[in-house]
């Protein structure tokens, strides 16, 4: 899964409008922001695999440390606890905990049994991704839902709090469309250099840049 992840960010910030749009991201990405750097670093592994899924062709045959649930509960358990510790919330601190291990429960509808619940395993997956349309309903759906409920949870301050966030939308979402439709990517190494890039230093940045133009509506 892609845009749902920012779904289920977009969302969160109804439940928590302290927490800037950007850790919101930080978090609900947090396994996807982790894998480039390990896979640069030869810590984890993919094979590019033409076919092996309508929706991708990536063969995801090792990513115990990124993806696994028990990792992403460690994960979440740290990312709460230094929010905790910086700001005394405990309520958001939970949040951005369930934020994060939220990752790998969006990856399980969409991936073939390669989801590992513990690091070496046991895996599993219902494969949503072995069908384009499937993919694009539920994924489309998530992703809608979390911008029809942060739109009525926030409020531009400002012209830059329209335009920023609905091109940023804009972009994931023809993201999204780009790596189901595009050629496979010419190797492990250049998907990893892409996807840090993009993560990183642009939808990142990009989502604490929205959260200084918009600000959390008053309760009727």
């Amino acid at each position: 899964m892609f845009v749902g992840h920012f779904g289920v960010g977009l969302a969160a910030k109804r439940a928590a409008p302290r927490i800037s749009l950007g850790t919101l991201f930080l978090a609900v990405q947090w396994a996807d922001l982790v894998w480039p750097l390990l896979l640069l670093a030869g810590v984890e592994h993919v094979r590019i695999a033409p076919g092996i899924t309508k929706a991708t062709p990536l063969d995801f045959y090792d990513y115990p440390w990124s993806h696994s649930l028990a990792a992403l509960c460690v994960w979440g358990l740290l990312f709460g606890g230094a929010y905790w510790a910086r700001k005394r919330d405990a309520g958001a601190a939970v949040l951005l905990f369930l934020a994060v291990v939220s990752h790998w429960f969006l990856d399980v509808l969409m991936h073939r049994p390669d989801m590992p619940i513990l690091p070496r395993g046991p895996y599993v997956g219902l494969g949503l991704w072995n069908s384009i349309p499937a993919t694009v309903l539920v994924e489309g759906a998530v992703y809608a839902a979390g911008i029809g409920i942060y739109v009525r949870a926030t409020r531009p301050v400002d012209r830059r709090g329209v335009w920023s966030l609905w091109l940023l939308l804009g972009m994931l979402a023809a993201m999204w469309a780009g790596a189901m439709l595009a050629p496979p990517p010419p190797g492990p190494r250049a998907l990893a250099i892409t996807s840090a890039v993009m993560g990183w230093l642009i939808v990142l940045p990009w989502g604490y840049w929205i959260d200084r133009h918009r600000a959390p509506r008053l309760p009727l």
